[in-house]
């Protein structure tokens, strides 16, 4: 589903000179599976999303989602995903029924099917209520729910999740992660980024722990936390980053 190779960005800054953000990544993700990108802030995790998205463009590498090229058919792979992180835009000025049937529009859905798919996404995710509340009226919670909703109109193959529970309290986030198994039940292929490392050990088939835009880590975390004999995920990324941290420093001061 997910296919990436030795993915690979690189930004050209005019004080500090050349910046590697990605370095060469390779990893798997398939249907029915929820793929973890785990790392701290600067890891390289949304870069990585947002390539995988066609927000950006790698330097080098392939990316193939759902059998599409990103460099190769961007076009057509914005129809195969679906993206959702907490930074989303929500349009003041359109209702919540507006917003979701908007994006459906653009992404050529017969006005029927539409219609049939939005009267199920606002009844599954408890929305009729507000219908026809504005984006610059909504809560959070409810924002988030939209973003959801307008991710997956178009019933996507692929799910992005990019920290999409920071922020929320913890009803709303409780939501989130049980829509996102029901969407790897059915099927889908989910990235999800985050930082709270309960969410990543309820949800998570494989996971990859990046720093400074490499793969430190990949596998299942039983299978991670057996090659580093520490159970706890928490501590299992600390002791995996700080090793890392600790080589690039020795590598500066030799």
């Amino acid at each position: 589903m997910i296919h990436v190779r030795k993915l690979k960005k690189s930004y050209q800054d005019l004080q500090s000179g050349p910046f590697t953000a990605l370095d060469g990544i390779s990893f798997d993700a398939m249907p029915g599976q929820i793929y973890g990108l785990l790392g701290p802030n600067g890891a390289g995790k949304t870069t990585a999303l947002r390539i995988l998205s066609t927000v950006l463009r790698p330097t080098s590498g392939t990316a193939i989602i759902n059998g599409f090229d990103v460099n190769e058919s961007p076009e057509k792979i914005r129809h195969q995903i679906g993206f959702v992180s907490t930074n989303t835009a929500i349009y003041d000025r359109m209702t919540a029924w507006e917003l979701v049937q908007y994006f459906g529009r653009l992404y050529g859905m017969d006005d029927e099917d539409l219609q049939i798919r939005m009267e199920h996404l606002f009844e599954r995710f408890q929305m009729n209520d507000i219908r026809s509340v504005l984006g610059s009226k909504m809560s959070t919670g409810m924002k988030q729910k939209v973003s959801i909703a307008r991710a997956i109109i178009h019933d996507p193959p692929v799910l992005i999740f990019d920290e999409a529970t920071s922020g929320l309290d913890i009803l709303v986030a409780r939501e989130v992660l049980r829509t996102v198994e029901k969407l790897a039940d059915q099927g889908k292929c989910v990235i999800f980024s985050s930082h709270i490392m309960t969410e990543v050990k309820r949800l998570c088939h494989r996971i990859a722990i990046m720093n400074h835009g490499r793969i430190l880590a990949e596998g299942s975390i039983e299978d991670i936390s057996q090659q580093y004999k520490e159970d706890d995920i928490e501590e299992l990324f600390y002791q995996i980053i700080s090793k890392h941290e600790s080589e690039k420093q020795r590598t500066v001061l030799s």
